[in-house]
């Protein structure tokens, strides 16, 4: 008789750092040899890879659709940009969803509830409440007081070009972190959903997933971005209801039941609905948890990509109702995750799972097979590509969505703003949208070579650093501008920069880099931070550095353009 491991001894486990749930890459690794039921059988056959293949052809040639529609309805800046303001709030909410929900969200965090049952279950719910944030303190207030991005709101009743050189600069750092990160998970998912791990995959992945965005972003802007979006979310909660229903009929509807399996399949027994069974094993481990949810929960509040949306329904008040949608839809879809995390280790145990990814990130796929039928069943087939075309569209449309807040940012606030000499010229917005367009392809290209370079390494630490740096350099400026009216333009430069700075430095300095085995350089060691991520030293600088900047500042906030940036936010009058 086999022993059951011990929580410690499941934690030793291999396993992809932190991963966030909309960005977050697929960690990668090849299937282990052996008799694993499924996952055999999911990672050699061929009828499922081709079938999936062709599956992700349709999906391409849909949205390349969308986007030739979407570009013929509009070449003016607002079109670009905001999608022409006329979504309504369940449009915007099926986007929001749609752009914060990724591949990572559906397999990367279903396999951790997988293998680690009540712990998996934390991402879930730091994932919602930073929704809250959202609606509570953005997402009103950003419709009203801005036009296409971040920078409007803070230039209001600040000095136009340092404030926009700051916060446009941020936003392509943030987006561009972010974007590396995704391409290189496309490369990875796509490998490991056509049971291959070939470097040739993963690379014409990268390349063909980085020249649609191009396309997504310079041919249909904002209104393709955002119908893109719309169908990937239907697809991903569709695949995710179905597959919900099929664990829920295998149990007779009981979920005590579903989690009494889940704890046999687990190995571990009760230590897997209980906490502890990934983190909380040591005080840094503890710390480094907290620090991660800090950064997720307050950086949603402040990623370009999400705080962009807000521009493309035509009141406050449906930026309101669109976040509460996307609330109810994000919130359905994690509820529904945590069933499948339950039912693939109750159906086919974390054994198998971790057998054919140590990350767990085929369990979803796997789930989906043993649910048709197996490997052996047509049904079984069809699941399978179903759920793994579902997985390559929720790429493309995050993708798109950073592409298009990364141009935004340069084009809007760098190029026709920050950059532009004092009683020069002004650029038109024809100009800018051609700069838009110039940008997206620079961008994309850029982020293509970095994604191919990137591809050997672990570049799982990029989403967490994405959303520290969203949370330490955009959300403090946010909110000292829209809530201190004695703030100025020098605060908004410190607090950019001063959350900025530190929250790549110690990340360059922690663990992620250097001295242990899963670090960028395992084989050097030059860390003095013991954290993984930087979120909880580098957000409370963010603030402090723009406190610090408003008090140390030569000059005094105008009264009279806080009042109007107050009235304007809380009223709409005078908003776009």
């Amino acid at each position: 008789m086999t022993p059951t491991p011990s929580p410690r001894d499941a934690t030793a486990q291999p396993v992809a750092p932190h991963l966030a749930p909309h960005s977050a890459p697929l960690t990668t690794a090849p299937a282990h040899p052996g008799p694993a039921h499924a996952a055999g059988g999911v990672l050699t056959s061929g009828q499922h890879h081709d079938l999936a293949i062709v599956l992700f052809a349709v999906v391409v040639l849909v949205t390349l659709g969308i986007t030739l529609w979407a570009g013929r309805r509009g070449q003016a800046a607002e079109d670009f940009y905001a999608g022409g303001r006329d979504f309504s709030p369940l449009q915007n909410g099926f986007a929001l969803s749609g752009d914060y929900l990724s591949a990572a969200s559906f397999l990367g965090v279903t396999g951790l509830i997988a293998l680690y049952g009540y712990d998996g279950v934390l991402y879930s719910i730091g994932f919602l409440v930073a929704w809250l944030v959202v609606l509570m303190l953005v997402a009103e207030l950003v419709r009203n007081a801005g036009r296409y991005t971040l920078a409007d709101v803070l230039a209001l009743r600040m000095r136009q070009r340092p404030v926009r050189a700051a916060a446009g600069t941020a936003g392509v750092v943030v987006t561009l972190l972010y974007l590396i990160a995704q391409m290189v998970g496309a490369g990875g998912l796509v490998a490991l959903l056509i049971g291959t791990d070939s470097g040739l995959t993963k690379t014409l992945t990268i390349i063909g997933v980085g020249a649609l965005m191009i396309v997504y972003v310079t041919v249909g802007g904002m209104r393709a971005t955002t119908w893109i979006q719309i169908v990937k979310a239907v697809l991903l909660l569709a695949g995710a209801l179905l597959l919900t229903v099929l664990v829920l009929a295998r149990f007779h509807g009981d979920l005590f039941a579903l989690m009494r399996a889940a704890s046999r399949g687990s190995g571990v027994g009760r230590a897997y609905l209980e906490p502890g069974l990934k983190y909380g094993a040591t005080a840094t481990s503890r710390l480094d948890f907290f620090s991660l949810g800090l950064a997720l929960v307050l950086g949603t509040a402040g990623l370009p990509h999400i705080l962009s949306r807000f521009y493309t329904v035509p009141t406050a008040r449906a930026a309101r109702r669109s976040t509460m949608w996307a609330i109810g839809l994000i919130g359905g879809f994690y509820l529904m995750a945590i069933v499948l995390g339950l039912g693939a280790t109750a159906v086919i145990g974390a054994k198998t799972v971790r057998a054919a990814n140590p990350a767990g990130n085929t369990a979803v796929p796997l789930l989906a097979l043993d649910l048709g039928g197996g490997p052996g069943s047509t049904a079984g087939v069809v699941l399978f590509a179903l759920i793994s075309a579902v997985a390559f569209a929720t790429i493309l449309a995050v993708v798109a969505g950073l592409t298009l807040a990364s141009s935004a940012a340069f084009a809007h606030d760098l190029y026709a703003r920050a950059w532009r000499r004092p009683g020069g010229r002004e650029v038109t917005e024809r100009q800018e949208v051609v700069a838009a367009r110039l940008a997206a392809v620079v961008i994309g290209a850029a982020a293509i070579v970095l994604s191919l370079f990137a591809q050997q390494l672990n570049v799982a630490f990029l989403v967490g650093l994405a959303f520290a740096a969203a949370a330490s350099a955009n959300l403090p400026t946010l909110l000292y501008s829209l809530f201190w009216s004695r703030f100025t333009t020098r605060g908004v430069v410190w607090s950019v920069y001063g959350g900025l700075v530190p929250a790549v430095l110690l990340v360059v300095f922690s663990p992620v880099v250097s001295g242990s085995p899963a670090a960028l350089f395992p084989g050097v060691d030059f860390h003095w931070f013991p954290l993984e991520n930087p979120g909880l030293v580098s957000i409370p600088m963010g603030f402090l550095a723009g406190w610090v900047g408003t008090l140390t500042s030569p000059e005094v906030a105008d009264a009279d353009r806080y009042a109007e940036l107050e009235v304007r936010s809380l009223t709409g009058t005078g908003a776009a």
